[in-house]
């Protein structure tokens, strides 16, 4: 038999290879930027004496109050924790029981100890920026981790409650650890998720997919309205998750309000993509993505401009898009709506803890051998990011309460992630959140470069006030980029997710909202949020009130797709690609 010569592999393969292995025993974190951060700090740490004096004094000052925060709680002083020398209220030693001897003293002697870990990671000279803030997110890290309220025998409310359900409450905390384990190495999806199935209780309103090409599906809404607004709406989700969380359950659907209010609503639903699709790129989510349901929306409402919505990285897509358009002098968008989107990654927020050659090095190995990148392995770095909401608050209430949290339509949601192409999410993290290439005019599309100044559409901004993923002055940015004349900037209360599901009867929210001309000067995150008017409630009708009032009227609703142009009914909605695992 004829022996074939399987050709050596080249050294970047190796070493690719390599930190791919590295990356399995460090979770995908890069031991090399955090090795480095640390150099950086101890070496300009060991040339700074004032600072290590500083350090000396506080740590005997922080020792020093414990200790006399310890003798006056042993002799029966009230001396709540919370009110630590840092300022800060810490809701988790809030209870009546954390103001008990010796409860007290550990909450405390924690908050001391947090607090001189701070202030040594903080003003080093000569330590840049960026290392501070790894060396700040590490600290937080080991911190979160370390809080007596995590702890068994340390937590006097955990205590209370094992004394009076006689354990019972450890039992079913056992039971929950197994059920959990049990689901892990089967791959299933969390407990509770099950009460929500795609097409039963969320994703629910009645529409049709209209076209399906190997990246996207393209679902147009049945209209409940004996008239609709003229200009049709196309709804980009982000593709690191299902387009539902637009369309969850009706209460809270953006789709059902937006049909409801006389809109022409499409929807993109991204494949989940696998290991086959790992040399998609970002034209290709382009082309084959927006450009496409472009081409399908334009043919089954003709003769009328698209009203274009973005979400996430979703917007960002829409903005690479809506910028290609106008270089090439495609007029069909009549405006642009960009959700927690971001245009310029210059301080994209808390996931630059994540953004770094080191890190970026690692995170395309793992990529590059799977072919794609796993949902679990960015929910993770989500969850990092608010460890003390998302991983060790859930931990000791469903493994030491025993208690589990009501699943809600949007939890069900974050738990059904979608995968990422290698080749695209390289490129994203490199050219976009790396080297910032859309904002300065350095990213093709095509093979041609665009630039955002060539967008002069009106523009529908919205920041939530709460965003880890896309800081709201990082979102705010875009005013600085494009040329609209017509730009309004939104900043609602919430998150990243739960700011912009805010249905319009959604309790506890507020925004501000300002127009600017193209004339107007620019006027900087902070000024702006003097000069917006607050409003109580949902933004949901502010945003609608503003689609309607750059619509051109009123007309009969479209025919459901365009058979005769190439866009026949596929099935019902919500398709199969929302399905997909």
């Amino acid at each position: 038999m004829a022996k074939t010569n399987k050709p050596a592999p080249t050294t970047e393969e190796v070493d690719r290879d390599f930190r791919a292995q590295v990356a399995q025993m460090t979770s995908g974190l890069a031991p090399t930027a955090f090795s480095t951060a640390w150099a950086d700090w101890i070496s300009h740490l060991a040339l700074s004496p004032s600072k290590q004096g500083e350090l000396q004094r506080n740590a005997i000052m922080r020792a020093g109050d414990t200790w006399m925060f310890a003798l006056r709680a042993l002799a029966g002083t009230p001396a709540p924790p919370a009110e630590g020398l840092s300022g800060e209220a810490d809701r988790r030693f809030a209870g009546e029981a954390w103001q008990q001897f010796p409860f007290n003293v550990l909450a405390r002697a924690y908050q001391n100890n947090v607090a001189l870990m701070n202030e040594a990671v903080r003003g080093v000279s000569g330590v840049s920026e960026y290392h501070t803030q790894l060396l700040e997110f590490a600290t937080r890290m080991m911190a979160e981790s370390a809080s007596p309220s995590n702890v068994l025998a340390l937590n006097p409310e955990l205590l209370a409650l094992t004394k009076e359900e006689q354990g019972q409450n450890l039992v079913r905390g056992f039971q929950n650890m197994v059920e959990d384990l049990g689901r892990t190495l089967k791959g299933a999806a969390p407990a509770g998720t099950e009460e929500f199935e795609v097409g039963r209780n969320v994703a629910v309103t009645p529409g049709q997919v209209v076209f399906r090409n190997e990246l996207i599906e393209l679902i147009q809404y049945t209209p409940t309205t004996p008239t609709v607004h003229a200009e049709p709406v196309l709804i980009v989700p982000a593709w690191i998750m299902k387009y539902y969380i637009l369309d969850l359950s009706p209460r809270n659907s953006m789709v059902k309000f937006l049909v409801d209010q006389g809109h022409t609503v499409f929807m993109m639903s991204w494949k989940n993509p696998t290991e086959k699709d790992r040399d998609l790129g970002m034209d290709d989510y382009v082309h084959q993505g927006f450009m496409a349901a472009l081409d399908a929306v334009s043919a089954i409402v003709p003769k009328r401009k698209v009203q274009a919505v973005g979400y996430c990285i979703g917007g960002t897509l829409l903005a690479i898009a809506a910028a290609a358009l106008a270089r090439d002098k495609d007029e069909r968008l009549g405006s642009i709506t960009m959700f927690a989107a971001q245009v310029d990654f210059s301080e994209p927020g808390e996931l630059a803890f994540f953004i770094n050659p080191s890190q970026l090095a690692m995170l395309e190995a793992t990529m590059h051998k799977k072919g794609v990148l796993e949902s679990k392995q960015m929910g993770g770095a989500f969850a990092m990011l608010r460890a003390r909401d998302l991983l060790w608050q859930p931990i000791v209430n469903q493994y030491l309460k025993g208690q589990r949290d009501r699943m809600i339509d949007l939890m069900a949601w974050n738990a059904d992630g979608t995968r990422m192409p290698w080749r695209m999410h390289s490129e994203y993290l490199y050219r976009l959140y790396l080297d910032n290439e859309l904002s300065t005019n350095r990213f093709p599309v095509g093979g041609k470069l665009i630039r955002l100044s060539d967008i002069g559409v009106p523009m529908f901004v919205v920041g939530t006030e709460a965003d880890h993923v896309a800081p709201w002055k990082s979102v705010y940015k875009v005013d600085n980029l494009v040329r609209s004349d017509d730009l309004t900037f939104l900043l609602t209360a919430g998150g990243h997710n739960a700011g912009i599901v805010a249905g319009p009867v959604h309790p506890k929210r507020h925004y501000r909202m300002r127009t600017r001309r193209l004339a107007d000067p620019h006027l900087a995150p902070e000024d702006w949020m003097e000069a917006a008017p607050k409003s109580e409630g949902s933004w949901w009708p502010a945003w609608q009130g503003w689609l309607a009032a750059h619509s051109s009227g009123k007309t009969k609703p479209p025919a459901m797709g365009a058979p005769g142009k190439g866009y026949d009914v596929v099935e019902d909605a919500p398709g199969k690609y929302v399905r997909q695992r």
